[in-house]
């Protein structure tokens, strides 16, 4: 490892306690479970991306059994989060969309967060933000490999 990562590494973590903490307590506001609010997460990134979200592709986003993720969408239906319908083009499958009530609720929470992001991002050259981009797709790639498939970590 580098001389420099560990900063890095250190101020990443302190990124991810504070990420982690606006997702808590906005759970906790909304009487939400961690798991819903990543399951609202990956169904709102599965909508931008243009994909079609089913119960089953959000149980392998999700890392969680079919049975899990019907009771998981179960919830957040009863709840006025989500709405499942089924698709026109064969009614044996489900499409999951998030409601545009819950996409306001989530906008006036996470909204300040994402203000504060773009205006420091707005602060750097396209260079700079291209190797930011850079930099966090390779980090995601590298974690969503998992532990035992990923590179050795140095854990100084």
């Amino acid at each position: 490892m580098r001389e420099d990562a560990p900063g890095t590494v250190h101020r990443l973590r302190a990124l991810t306690v504070l990420l982690d903490q606006h997702g808590g307590a906005f759970a906790a506001q909304h009487g939400l479970g961690g798991t819903d609010v990543r399951a609202l997460i990956a169904l709102l990134d599965m909508e931008r991306g243009g994909v079609d979200a089913s119960p089953t592709r959000l149980a392998r986003e999700l890392r969680l059994t079919t049975a899990s993720t019907t009771v998981l969408l179960d919830r957040l239906e009863r709840a006025g989060h989500v709405r499942r319908t089924a698709r026109t083009d064969d009614r044996r499958r489900v499409d999951v969309t998030v409601t545009d009530a819950a996409k306001q609720l989530g906008w006036t929470f996470f909204g300040p967060l994402i203000t504060a992001t773009r205006a420091v991002l707005d602060e750097r050259t396209a260079a700079e933000r291209a190797v930011i981009d850079r930099f966090l797709d390779d980090l995601v790639t590298a974690l969503e490999a998992g532990p035992e498939d990923g590179p050795t970590r140095d854990h100084r």
